[in-house]
């Protein structure tokens, strides 16, 4: 049976949705943007701090799973301007393992929430549980 979770650390979602769904395999956490962040406001307009302060909270809520981002089996990024993805990538690429990255979609979406230029999702596979 999933469980649906909201992280008390998070604004509750604007949206009718959970930050984290959590079924038997996987951990699936819907869409970050910097302006679902208390930190990430600062951030605004560097695409580079914008998607490491996402990678960091993702990180973040997949330990509290007893997960870590090498158990992540599929990203997807959407970008306001995809003339960004050089500049993503190089920050993407430092929170995994040269050679294991997730199978990934990255596509450009004019408008994100909160005004931020970059929303990443992910798909995780769940830690095994006794």
């Amino acid at each position: 049976m999933p469980q649906f979770i909201n992280d008390p650390t998070l604004p509750k979602p604007s949206f009718p949705g959970s930050h984290l769904v959590i079924d038997d395999h996987y951990v699936f956490i819907s869409g970050l943007t910097v302006a679902d962040l208390s930190n990430g406001n600062a951030a605004l307009g560097d695409i580079k701090e914008e998607t490491r302060l996402i990678m960091r909270e993702l990180e973040r809520m997949l330990k509290q799973e007893e997960g870590s981002l090498g158990d992540v089996v599929r990203v997807d990024i959407h970008l306001t301007d995809l003339n960004h993805i050089n500049k993503v990538d190089s920050i993407y690429a430092e929170f995994f393992k040269p050679g294991r990255y997730p199978a990934r979609t990255c596509t450009e979406s004019s408008n994100l929430c909160g005004g931020g230029n970059i929303e990443i999702t992910l798909m995780a596979k769940r830690a095994k549980r006794d």
